[in-house]
C-alpha cells in the first residue's frame, strides 16, 4: 500500500518549464497592475488638478526611480497582455502542443522585454 501521508514540497528546488514561469509572471504582473492602478490614478488626478501638481508629478516620474517605475509598469502591462492573449489562444485550442507552447512562452517573454526596451529607447533617447 502506498504512503498517503503529505510530504514536504520544497518550492525552491522545483524546476519549472518556461511555460510555468510565464504563467507565474502573468499572475504576478496582474496583481502588480491591480495594486498600481490607484497610484496611477492619483498621479493623473494630481497632474490635472493644477500646474503645480503637474510639475510635482513630472518631478516624481522624471528621476531614476520614476523611470524604473514607468518601465516596470510598462513591462507588467505588456507581459500581462501578451500572456493573456497566449492563454486565450490555449482556450480555443491554438498552440497546445508541447513545442508550440514552449515557443509561445519564449515569444511572450521576448516580446514583453523588447516592447519595454523599445518604449525606453523611444522615450529617453
Amino acid at each position: 500500500m502506498a504512503n498517503k501521508r503529505p510530504f514536504f514540497l520544497n518550492l525552491l528546488v522545483i524546476t519549472l518549464p518556461i511555460g510555468g514561469w510565464v504563467s507565474i509572471l502573468h499572475r504576478a504582473s496582474g496583481a502588480a497592475l491591480s495594486l498600481v492602478v490607484p497610484v496611477l490614478l492619483w498621479l493623473l488626478m494630481r497632474s490635472l488638478a493644477a500646474p503645480e501638481g503637474f510639475e510635482q508629478v513630472r518631478g516624481l516620474l522624471g528621476g531614476g526611480i520614476g523611470a524604473l517605475f514607468i518601465l516596470a509598469v510598462a513591462w507588467a502591462t505588456l507581459h500581462h497582455l501578451i500572456a493573456g492573449l497566449r492563454h486565450l489562444g490555449f482556450d480555443v485550442g491554438l498552440g497546445e502542443a508541447k513545442l508550440a507552447a514552449r515557443r509561445s512562452a519564449w515569444a511572450t517573454l521576448f516580446l514583453a522585454l523588447a516592447g519595454t526596451a523599445w518604449l525606453a529607447l523611444g522615450v529617453w533617447l
